[in-house]
């Protein structure tokens, strides 16, 4: 069993120049729930299979399990989805101790820009470079999950 302690926040400034890594991710949902999500994803050539959890109310600890899959069977999963694939690009960025990892999205949530950085420890402190903006952890619309059946492109609309 693992965990994910991880915090969300909005992008704010220019990041790319500070990147070492980048690469290119799309996934789509199997199943999900107010508590439970199954994902797949392709990361350029390899392939996962996710099944997070909420744990806690009010917490940003969840339950995650994550498997590699071939990628051939990932791209059939991907067709199977509920609902919208999410396509995006992410970059690796070192700050202090830490790495956190920005999405730059593409499709109907092109324009959006986000940044997560995973923690040991909920109260852990971290440096917070000056592009990173509002936090959003807890903000439900800034799942993945959740873009994928109410897109970005769709926000001002309503």
């Amino acid at each position: 069993m693992g965990y994910e302690i991880e915090r969300k926040f909005l992008v704010s400034g220019e990041y790319k120049n500070h990147s070492y890594q980048h690469y290119q991710i799309k996934q789509g949902y199997l199943s999900q729930s107010n508590l439970n999500v199954v994902r797949v994803r392709v990361i350029d050539q390899n392939a996962f299979i996710t099944i997070k959890s909420s744990t806690v109310q009010g917490s940003f600890t969840h339950l995650e399990y994550e498997y590699e899959i071939p990628v051939e069977d990932a791209e059939q999963l991907l067709k199977l989805c509920e609902s919208g694939v999410i396509d995006k690009t992410r970059y690796l960025i070192k700050s202090g101790d830490h790495i956190f990892e920005v999405d730059e999205f593409y499709g109907d949530n092109n324009g959006l820009v986000m940044a997560e950085i995973e923690l040991r420890s909920e109260d852990e402190k971290f440096d917070k470079p000056s592009w990173l903006g509002f936090e959003v952890t807890g903000d439900e619309r800034y799942y993945n999950a959740h873009l994928s059946t109410h897109p970005y492109k769709e926000w001002n609309k309503k």
